[in-house]
């Protein structure tokens, strides 16, 4: 019976250009290095992405691994977690203006009929004026989650606050403004 290969050997292996040597240390780390991934983007097809550009990165560096540093797991999980960092950063969204939320939901009724398209106008100017109620931290929450489609989440990450505190927001909001909406609805308005 033969030893396991530790990960240092294989990481000198792949420095070396040892395809073997690649292929085994993918095959013992590929689950971690996803779920590291995975737990900073959310999405199991971003995270494989970033699997494979976390071994190609691994690959390009074998040579410059110190053992002495650390262990070779660890130093994997690092630049798979730099790297999921990496897509959040470039992947994060700016605050959506009330201004282009109203433009957005007229451009989506500009197809229907006369009536539908002034009914539809009309909520907007309601959902505006609803979202003009907001304090602005509630409302870039209500709109970065509603219409950018962020995950609290990534609100909280946009908006540098603790998860908590963005679901706080979200919710606030959306109970103020279906409030709001009841209330000019009773009046007619």
């Amino acid at each position: 019976m033969t030893q396991p290969v530790d990960d240092d050997a294989l990481l000198a292996g792949m420095a070396a250009g040892d395809r073997a040597a690649a292929a085994s240390f993918v095959r013992r780390h590929a689950g971690a290095v996803t779920g590291v991934a995975f737990h900073v983007v959310r999405d199991r097809a971003l995270a494989e992405d970033i699997s494979q550009e976390t071994f190609l990165r691994a690959w390009r560096s074998a040579g410059t691994f110190d053992p002495r540093r650390g262990n070779a797991r660890s130093w994997l999980l690092s630049i798979s977690r730099n790297a999921a960092i990496d897509v959040v950063r470039v992947r994060q969204a700016s605050p959506v203006s009330p201004e282009h939320l109203t433009d957005l939901l007229a451009a989506e009724t500009s197809l229907s009929a006369p009536d539908d398209r002034l009914v539809a106008e009309a909520d907007a100017v309601e959902v505006r004026r609803a979202l003009d109620r907001l304090p602005d931290e509630q409302r870039r929450a209500v709109l970065l989650a509603a219409v950018a489609g962020r995950s609290a989440a990534e609100v909280g990450r946009i908006e540098g606050i603790p998860l908590g505190t963005a679901k706080t927001r979200i919710r606030a909001a959306l109970m103020r403004m279906r409030d709001s909406l009841e209330v000019e609805a009773r009046r007619g308005v």
